[in-house]
């Protein structure tokens, strides 16, 4: 058959974040003429996998000769057919390669056809790569903002406005071009009054930031805010959330993240990048027929697009391939990692040409280390590994409960109140603390810093004995009073940071987990080698010690045990193993390394799974009830399709469409009075031998089309879906043929099939539903969702959790 008409899209093809409506109990109005779509009528033609024909003999019109826009789309908040996408890809495929050989423009179509995957790479990766140096800038500026300006000019944050000044390298903050707010108010930086009025100017800025922040996001683009991880695996399994990579929800995220991430809250920004990568990949989609008309296609690029987030974020491109791959793809076929490969690789190029922090890498905090680890150093790096396994269960618990209180009680209903308040709190906390007044990435880059001579940051000052320096490498040295005074600043950031990210991630604002876990990893390991440091310092003559660790030696790195402690904390949160090593390694260009920070990874894992199962994403996929299918759950219950199919025992029987009895009238009032998403066709209601299935918004187009297009349909009209017309009376009204929006060949299980099959039907075909028979009898259907609801249910979690159609 020819089935033109395939496209993304509802009713309405409008990408806006209002679209979110429920569906289920709508009244549906027939006779509503605006109800066609305003879709493209110049659609190619395919021939769909059911092989139902067209062409019969009857003298009925079938008006689906004609391409009929909207057939074979989806509704909003519904799973898409991925058999049914795949056939029509093969088939479109099929189609153009069999054209090519006809003309030299059907070849030179053909060609194009198998290079616009790529050439949309190409656009992802550019898009994707300016919009992160956009970011990275802006947000850079506007967190300096809150402690001063620059008066060589506004735009230029403290560090690039200090470039040209003549001071020296260990005043190379104070340079004259930059004034706090109070030598800029008052005339001078010293005092109390002036402490007092910087710290009042931090506060507003960070209040200020913040309410713009949710403010737009509660205007513009509800979906905006969050990280959005856990609603692109979602969308990747199949499930269609209309706007939520919509234009609206670019923009407003791009401006809005800048806002998040300056205001102080505990947030970072490599989590969102991957949602607004993938909102890029989701608009140029529509340059492109093949991935515009194809939601499976679509999905594809969606998977690459996100690996060319996390290549921005880290500056990692094998990192994010990775992230792709083991985090958040559902479907990912080795097309999908050559063209993931490409994409990040050309949105890290373009980061890297834009260079946004002037130091030719493309993170705040890249850092190399120098000095080998040793063989013992594993047992320092193996309790950081349960640290961050523990911190992460915590983590996830106290996060889980906290958005679920949002989500239940008045609390939910005051975004703006909520985001000032956690605003309020944590600038007032921030500021008297160095290390958490500043950004978070740069107090991640400090905390990795392994210290040389010129280093004049607080963790540096070390009692130094300059006749026993050896070039650039320093030898472990005594702590100053400088080490000592960061140490209880950094315990002190510490406990903040552990408590307040709980309470942020999941506000109104855009919110990363990347850089919070990062810096609670960060401050422990550097704790930790700080004390690993000082203990080989003064007892270098202990067992532990003396084999590798003589006087004088630089044995301890505290930067590497910073950097071990933040991919523990990142693992434990996320569980993310293979992808957060490679992102750490292309982080700070060291492969020694690779061996401490699997170790870590692994055991923050294993630590966390012992806790809890699910990482923070999984989590909050199911606190908010999406359709998610987890691939990497075993089902090891002995249930059959029979205990979970519907109509149960008491149910009223299934609602099924015979193929050549019903008149219009009676298939709307079944659409009327049911909020299926489609239907079963049977040859009758006495045998209920099964001859296919019917998607509830095929009919309801269908119908709407023929009505207004085809004479002489009445609500008394026969509707069939055979290929040829059942005998009537010669008075009766024109029938309706509809043969060409059934799928002869829905998949199919017997009642005796075990779950366990069946749900791997599920998870592999990506199904929507399935149909249970008994010796050809139609019984019942399983549905994706009856699946979730089996599952939760054998979890004992409560079933209606699962809030979508």
């Amino acid at each position: 058959m020819d089935q033109k008409g395939y496209r993304r899209g509802s009713f309405q093809s409008s990408t806006s974040d209002e679209d979110m409506l429920e569906i289920a109990g709508a009244s549906l109005d027939f006779s509503v003429a605006d109800d066609d779509p305003p879709l493209d009528r110049e659609m190619g033609g395919f021939t769909s996998y059911n092989g139902g024909g067209m062409n019969g003999t009857s003298k009925m019109m079938d008006f689906l000769e004609e391409p009929l826009p909207g057939v074979g789309t989806y509704e909003d908040f519904n799973t898409i057919d991925w058999v049914r996408e795949k056939s029509r890809d093969r088939d479109r495929h099929r189609e153009i390669t069999s054209r090519s050989k006809e003309s030299t423009w059907a070849l030179i179509h053909s060609v194009s056809d198998a290079f616009s995957g790529w050439l949309l790479m190409l656009f992802i990766g550019l898009l994707a790569g300016s919009l992160a140096g956009l970011i990275d800038i802006s947000a850079h500026w506007m967190t300096d903002l809150k402690e001063g300006v620059c008066l060589a000019g506004f735009w230029f944050n403290h560090e690039h406005c200090c470039w040209k000044s003549n001071t020296t390298f260990t005043d190379r903050d104070k340079c004259p071009e930059w004034m706090s707010w109070s030598q800029l108010i008052i005339g001078h930086g010293e005092g109390a009054f002036a402490y007092i009025l910087n710290y009042f100017m931090y506060v507003i800025w960070a209040l200020l930031f913040s309410l713009l922040a949710v403010l737009l996001v509660k205007g513009f683009a509800p979906y905006a805010c969050g990280s959005g991880i856990p609603e692109i695996k979602t969308i990747l399994s199949g499930f269609i959330i209309r706007g939520y990579l919509g234009k609206w929800t670019l923009i407003i995220k791009t401006i809005t993240l800048v806002l998040a991430v300056s205001s102080g809250l505990s947030l970072g920004k490599e989590g969102p990048l991957v949602h607004v990568a993938c909102c890029c990949g989701n608009i140029l989609c529509h340059l492109f027929t093949k991935y515009r008309k194809n939601e499976a296609k679509r999905r594809e690029v969606l998977s690459a697009a996100a690996a060319a987030g996390v290549s921005v974020a880290f500056g990692a491109p094998i990192g994010g391939v990775l992230f792709s791959l083991e985090e958040v793809s559902y479907y990912f076929p080795l097309k999908t990692l050559w063209r993931s490969f490409f994409a990040a690789l050309v949105a890290a190029f373009t980061l890297r040409s834009i260079n946004p922090f002037g130091n030719s890498r493309l993170v705040l905090f890249y850092v190399e280390f120098h000095m080998p680890w040793h063989l013992l150093e594993l047992v320092p790096f193996i309790l950081l590994g349960i640290f961050g396994g523990l911190w992460g269960a915590f983590f996830i618990r106290s996060n889980i409960a906290w958005c679920r209180r949002r989500k239940t009680t008045k609390l939910g209903k005051y975004p703006v109140l909520e985001v000032f308040v956690v605003t309020a709190i944590t600038a007032i906390l921030a500021f008297p603390n160095e290390y958490t007044r500043m950004s978070t990435s740069e107090l991640i880059s400090e905390l990795f810093n392994d210290c040389g001579i010129l280093d004049s940051s607080k963790l540096c000052e070390y009692v130094n004995d300059f006749n026993s320096t050896k070039g650039d490498d320093l030898p472990d040295r005594a702590a100053g009073p400088g080490v000592y005074t960061a140490m209880w600043q950094l315990a002190l950031a510490l406990i903040m940071k552990v408590f307040i990210t709980i309470f942020t991630f999941g506000m109104k604002v855009p919110s990363g987990l990347f850089i919070p876990s990062m810096a609670v990893g960060a401050i422990a390991g550097r704790l930790l080698g700080v004390a690993m440091e000082q203990l080989a310092f003064y007892h270098h003559d202990w067992i532990i010690f003396s084999g590798w660790c003589s006087q004088g030696a630089d044995c301890i790195t505290p930067g590497l045990y910073a950097m071990v402690g933040a991919a523990a904390c990142l693992g434990g949160v996320t569980r993310m193993t293979v992808s957060l090593v490679v992102i750490m390694f292309e982080l700070t260009g060291g492969l020694e390394y690779i061996v401490p920070l699997m170790a870590a990874a692994m055991t923050s894992k294993w630590v966390a799974d012992a806790i809890g199962r699910e990482g923070i994403y999984d989590a909050h996929i199911r606190l908010n009830g999406y359709p998610f299918l987890e691939a990497k759950e075993e089902f090891s219950h002995k249930t059959l399709a029979m205990d979970v199919m519907r109509p149960r025992r008491n149910d009223p029987p299934l609602t099924a469409i015979t193929q050549d009895s019903m008149t219009v009238e009676d298939i709307e009032t079944i659409i009327n009075e049911t909020t299926y998403s489609g239907y079963p066709v049977v040859v009758s209601r006495e045998s209920q031998r099964l001859v296919g299935f019917v998607l509830r918004r095929d009919l309801i187009i269908s119908i709407e089309n023929a009505r207004k297009k085809q004479d002489g349909i009445v609500s008394t009209s026969i509707i069939y879906f055979t290929d040829h017309s059942p005998p009537l009376p010669p008075s009766s009204p024109s029938m309706l043929k509809l043969r060409s929006i059934l799928d002869l060949s829905p998949f199919t299980v017997t009642d005796q099939t075990p779950m366990e099959i069946v749900v791997d039907i599920f998870r592999k075909l990506g199904l929507r539903q399935c149909l249970v028979t008994h010796n050809g009898k139609l019984l019942g259907i399983i549905t994706k969702k009856d699946v979730l609801k089996h599952i939760a249910q054998l979890a004992n979690q409560d079933p209606d959790s699962i809030l979508f159609n």
